[in-house]
């Protein structure tokens, strides 16, 4: 079977992208295992479907390396409205794109024809334990929470933006063997969807350093819907100000997070590499 794809990135958080308005896939979870293979398939973060929706300009469905479904990737729904906007799905300047969690909004940045960057209404950040969800009986939000790991007491703050984050703070992320502590929380019982885990590092109340062990990828050069939990949990822990534009350096880019208290706006890059036709065996 051959499949047409686009391979795209934001901050270097890259997905192979299917026209499904055009395409049926009918095993996602497979195809994404096998065509975001670095060495033997085509290399990705996973994959994305664009697909047809009844109430909003486009579905997304997100897919990652291991084959687990994604509600959410604020990177990814980036790529997607620049999909759509450049081939003629929907040429406006407001997009409305479906998700698992819910519609987004994308007001799109445009040079000549072209997306180039956009900035996405990402809904309201939920705070609530049972809503992010974490198995523990409590009510508060998880703010600055002793939780031990083995021998270690790791200081967490717990955020869902659509999908569960867990955000800790260090004086020196680079440092950090992530290959061997984002499993022990992304396998933690305590999350009982698992959850993707951001390592913050403070540079001052406007610019923070993070690194993100996504759950079903492991670590990836940049994570949109982390970045916008990052900054939440950095404003709840009175690092940085609400309705203030915070820049969120990653591994892959930048990306600029404004938490309201009504929601959080994110703008970042979406960038196309090249196109293709994957031929697959399943």
């Amino acid at each position: 079977m051959n499949i047409p794809f686009t391979k795209m990135h934001g901050c270097g958080n890259d997905y192979i992208y299917i026209n499904c308005f055009e395409n049926d896939i009918e095993q996602p979870e497979k195809l994404s295992i096998a065509i975001s293979d670095r060495h033997f398939g085509v290399g990705g973060d996973g994959i994305v479907l664009i697909c047809p929706s009844e109430h909003a300009d486009a579905k997304m469905r997100m897919f990652n390396i291991d084959g687990s479904e994604g509600k959410m990737c604020g990177n990814a729904i980036r790529c997607v409205a620049k999909y759509v906007y450049d081939n003629n799905i929907a040429k406006k300047e407001l997009l409305q794109i479906d998700t698992l969690s819910g519609i987004k909004t994308i007001k799109v940045q445009v040079k000549g024809d072209q997306m180039y960057a956009a900035t996405v209404d990402m809904g309201e950040a939920i705070l609530t334990p049972s809503a992010v969800p974490i198995l523990i009986d409590a009510k508060e939000p998880l703010i600055d929470f002793p939780l031990q790991i083995e021998e270690t007491i790791y200081n967490i703050t717990t955020v869902s933006m659509g999908n569960p984050h867990c955000v800790l703070f260090y004086d020196d992320i680079a440092s950090l063997d992530l290959p061997v502590i984002g499993p022990k929380f992304e396998h933690h019982p305590l999350f009982p969807d698992s959850v993707n885990t951001e390592f913050i590092q403070i540079e001052n109340r406007h610019t923070i350093h993070m690194r993100v062990w996504e759950r079903g990828s492991g670590e990836t050069l940049a994570c949109g819907t982390g970045a916008c939990a990052a900054v939440v949990a950095s404003t709840l822990n009175g690092y940085c100000d609400k309705d203030t534009d915070i820049t969120v350096k990653l591994l892959g880019g930048e990306l600029i997070i404004r938490y309201t208290d009504n929601s959080v706006f994110m703008t970042g890059p979406a960038e196309k590499v090249f196109e293709g036709m994957y031929q697959w065996k399943e």
